[in-house]
């Protein structure tokens, strides 16, 4: 996966977007990858000050859950302190 940060001046929470290309597979594949990792955004503490766009990828498909949850917290991060600092 890809994770884009844009900072904002808003107050309150971030938005997310999750996007997926038709090389991961057919729609039912892509589907399945955003509602898993739109799941793991529920869970994962993402940042506040910052709008993302999660570029799934094929391999997000058949990852376990724990790992999506995990890579998606660390990219999101990483992404938030580029885009603000």
């Amino acid at each position: 996966m890809v994770v884009h940060a844009l900072g904002h001046d808003r107050s309150g929470d971030g938005e997310l977007a999750v996007v997926a290309s038709r090389a991961v597979g057919s729609a039912v594949a892509r589907n399945r990858a955003k509602r898993r990792l739109r799941a793991a955004a529920q869970r994962a503490r993402l940042p506040r000050a910052v709008d993302l766009v999660v570029d799934v990828r094929r391999p997000a498909l058949d990852a376990p859950f724990t790992t999506l949850h995990r890579d998606l917290q660390r990219l999101s991060e990483r992404a938030a302190d580029r885009a603000v600092g």
